[in-house]
């Protein structure tokens, strides 16, 4: 079974939303569901810090030895850190997702709707554990 931690929250393409430490502040990277789907990470590309992505944005792409897959933007706002250790890391995406393979982070919106996000209850459901 996947690991879903219950206080983030989730959507249907497998991005997850990490609160952080400043309110506005969060931090998106992909479940372990996915990574595990996935397989062996080989490559990620993320956006420029700067950024401003509207939901379901296109934010980069992740490569591993099974597929190539497309980043989607959970939320609207606007890059503020990218996980500059994945270019020659790319493996921590697999081996922690939620902590040291996130991807990026995000001042979220003012405006920014969460009511699409999953919790852990609901994601579960949607990846069928």
């Amino acid at each position: 079974m996947a690991e879903i931690p219950e206080q983030l929250r989730y959507t249907a393409e497998h991005e997850y939303v990490k609160p952080g430490s400043e309110p506005d502040v969060v931090t998106v990277g992909i479940t372990d569901y996915a990574q595990g789907e996935l397989g062996d990470v080989v490559y990620v590309e993320l956006p420029k810090v700067g950024a401003k992505l509207a939901a379901h944005d296109v934010f980069g792409t992740i490569e591993a030895v099974k597929a190539v897959s497309e980043l989607y933007s959970p939320l609207e706002g606007e890059v503020v850190a990218i996980n500059e250790r994945l270019d020659k890391e790319p493996a921590l995406v697999n081996n922690d997702p939620y902590g040291d393979g996130w991807m990026i982070k995000v001042k979220v919106g003012k405006g920014a709707d969460r009511s699409g996000l999953l919790d852990a209850a609901a994601y579960r459901k949607h990846i069928g554990e």
